[in-house]
């Protein structure tokens, strides 16, 4: 297995980055929150895990070996493949999803593109013991101003590391802040955000 994957930034993309090792670009799929801690030119460090299929091996790269450890845990539960555990983790920090399915809180689950709520309830119930306990439950209750904070960072350092300047990222921001609503999902916005740019 390949545990961490170390070198230049060679190329982010919205869904992934190009991670030069040895002389051999390897593209690592991350979440969004992942790719705004990347710059291109610059070295990174990335948490990995390999999901090996018979058609293909593919690599999902992580800021921190908690994301990666939660997001090979989420696999175990049925119905959940390695794309939506990522879609998870776009949507909710570790510890976030870890007071999710505590709590049972089904409508938090729900908000992940493909969780509908049955598939809530299954995860509930297969992994409620299994991603251990929230620490100190900081992120289960993220008032509104730290959540707009968090994705307006997120969006903004995303379009920065693809290479539009910080106006263009603080215009778009402006332009789809009125969407975001009170459960914002990075990913989206961030998508929607790059929509806006290809527009202008």
């Amino acid at each position: 297995m390949i545990a961490s994957v170390t070198g230049r930034v060679a190329a982010i993309a919205p869904d992934g980055a190009v991670i030069e090792v040895g002389g051999v670009g390897i593209l690592t799929h991350c979440t969004p929150g992942t790719l705004a801690t990347l710059r291109v030119g610059e070295e990174a460090r990335l948490s990995t895990s390999l999901v090996v299929r018979e058609e293909s091996l593919t690599l999902y790269g992580f800021a921190t070996d908690d994301e990666r450890a939660v997001f090979e845990l989420l696999q175990t539960a049925s119905g959940v493949g390695p794309k939506l555990a990522l879609a998870m983790l776009a949507v909710h920090t570790p510890n976030a999803l870890r007071v999710a399915v505590a709590g049972a809180d089904l409508k938090a689950l729900t908000q992940v593109p493909g969780i509908g709520q049955k598939g809530a309830q299954r995860i509930v119930l297969e992994l409620k013991d299994r991603l251990g306990t929230p620490e100190e439950i900081v992120d289960a209750a993220l008032n509104g101003s730290r959540r707009v904070a968090f994705w307006r960072d997120q969006v903004h350092s995303g379009l920065v590391g693809l290479g539009y300047s910080s106006k263009d990222a603080d215009d778009a921001i402006s332009a789809i802040e009125p969407d975001a609503g009170e459960t914002p999902n990075v990913a989206v916005l961030l998508k929607a955000a790059l929509r806006t740019l290809s527009v202008r």
